[in-house]
């Protein structure tokens, strides 16, 4: 819907019935999210017809990607969960203020990420789990990717802002853009120009700047809150919002990252067809869990909005839909992926029964726990929302940090190779023991709060 003004948006947030309302807003999140992890699986494609060190190197570069994305989420997270509660509230000012600070900041951000990575790039490679025979592909790829960092960070601000303010539908234009110019350039330049690994990064980068230029223009649109300079504030206030609404993705996606440097490490010791074996099964998952994220980033506004204004019945509604539901959807796709696990491992190395043994071991062990994800995931996105915080960094940094972390450590000392594959299983289900009785705390609280409206 293309909104006059930020009035006539939050009446609409306020008064459509929930169910209508999150799945109209989850639509475009669900399907940007689709379409952005499969040009991460199409990166990993492509690159599987190079070698098997060339696959290995995009998965050990994944992480860097992990942090500059966590960095982008912090402040885009951190920012629009302000912003929403405060347009809920009719501070409007307030919320035009926190737009510009989240996006400038993430732009410094960016360009210092940029420059540290570059100058230390060799030792980088390394400490992200390289061994010697990947080291030359991985830094190939990786001082490429590098250069899109100013890019990805300031995106993800500018998508997620949008997000919260309910113009779900045009972040995902400047989202998707970028992703559908990545999948056609990847193999003009991998293959056409015989680029190799390095035409891989370079279509990555390339659509990371186009989808910030498709988002500069999506966001003058809709009634969304303009980023002016002027309204540039930094100041405590500002930041302590960001870092009490960013937090929990930062731990998210930070620990997520320092979780494949450790899952690397630990699969290298196996041999370069663990780590790619690893690296393909990464991004098979990341593609799964996609839409269920976009589902859960089409009930976040829902929640920030009505949070914001006191109509805690519908943030309880849209809850509690939403984990039904996603549940129903992660038990198919869980089903689905047991059965045909050698066969999704094999569009990627097809001539590696090494790297294809892993892959299905590993993924079958993951889908198997897909369910529990319904409740983790929207548990934690409904913390986040409501501002809490701590409670939500908690259930954020569970399940690829407090479990995943130990786990990688522990597992594979005791189990070897298979120790690796169940790693990520193993944690999940901790994770959903952690969240559990966090979630119904709070939503216990909600339920015990008179509605202000």
């Amino acid at each position: 819907m293309n909104f006059v003004n930020a009035e006539e948006k939050r009446k609409y947030m306020l008064e459509t019935p929930v169910r209508k309302l999150v799945c109209t807003l989850a639509g475009p999140t669900i399907l940007s999210m689709l379409i952005t992890s499969f040009y991460n699986m199409v990166d990993t494609f492509f690159v599987g017809k190079i070698n098997t060190q060339a696959t290995g190197a995009v998965g050990i570069v994944f992480s860097v990607m992990a942090i500059i994305q966590a960095v982008g989420f912090f402040f885009g997270h951190g920012s629009g969960n302000y912003i929403s509660r405060k347009l809920g509230a009719k501070e409007i000012e307030e919320a035009e203020k926190m737009a510009a600070t989240g996006f400038f900041s993430a732009l410094i951000a960016g360009f210092i990420l940029m420059a540290l990575g570059l100058l230390f790039l060799e030792p980088l490679a390394y400490l992200l789990g390289s061994t010697e025979t990947i080291l030359s592909y991985t830094i190939t790829y990786l001082w490429i990717i590098l250069l899109g960092t100013p890019a990805m960070t300031t995106s993800l601000v500018l998508n997620n802002q949008m997000r919260y303010q309910g113009s779900a539908f045009y972040a995902m234009i400047g989202i998707v853009s970028g992703a559908v110019l990545n999948i056609a350039l990847d193999p003009l330049l991998i293959f056409g120009f015989e680029m190799g690994i390095a035409g891989a990064a370079v279509a990555t980068t390339v659509s990371q700047y186009v989808s910030f230029v498709f988002l500069l223009i999506m966001i003058r649109r809709g009634g969304n809150m303009k980023i002016r300079f002027r309204n540039f504030q930094p100041n405590l206030h500002f930041y302590k919002e960001i870092v009490r609404g960013g937090t929990p993705s930062l731990c998210r996606q930070g620990l997520a990252s320092v979780a494949v440097i450790f899952l690397n490490r630990k699969a290298g010791v196996y041999g370069d067809f663990a780590i790619a074996g690893m690296s393909i099964v990464s991004r098979i998952s990341m593609f799964a869990n996609s839409a269920l994220i976009g589902f859960g980033q089409g009930f976040q506004p829902v929640c920030g909005f009505n949070y914001g204004a006191g109509k805690n019945d519908r943030v309880l509604e849209a809850f509690w839909f939403c984990v039904k539901y996603a549940f129903l959807f992660l038990l198919v796709v869980g089903t689905a992926g047991f059965i045909f696990a050698p066969d999704l491992v094999t569009l990627f190395r097809k001539n590696d029964l090494d790297v294809i043994a892993v892959g299905t071991a590993a993924l079958r062990w993951q889908v198997i726990v897909f369910p529990l994800n319904a409740w983790i995931v929207m548990c934690n996105m409904m913390l986040q929302s409501v501002g809490k915080g701590l409670k939500a960094s908690i259930v954020a940094s569970a399940r690829q940090g407090l479990c995943f972390i130990p786990l990688i450590f522990i597992l594979p000392h005791y189990f070897g190779l298979l120790g690796v594959e169940i790693c990520q299983a193993v944690s999940d289900v901790l994770t959903l023991a952690i969240s559990v009785p966090i979630g119904m705390s709070v939503i216990n609280e909600m339920k015990q709060q008179k509605n202000r409206i």
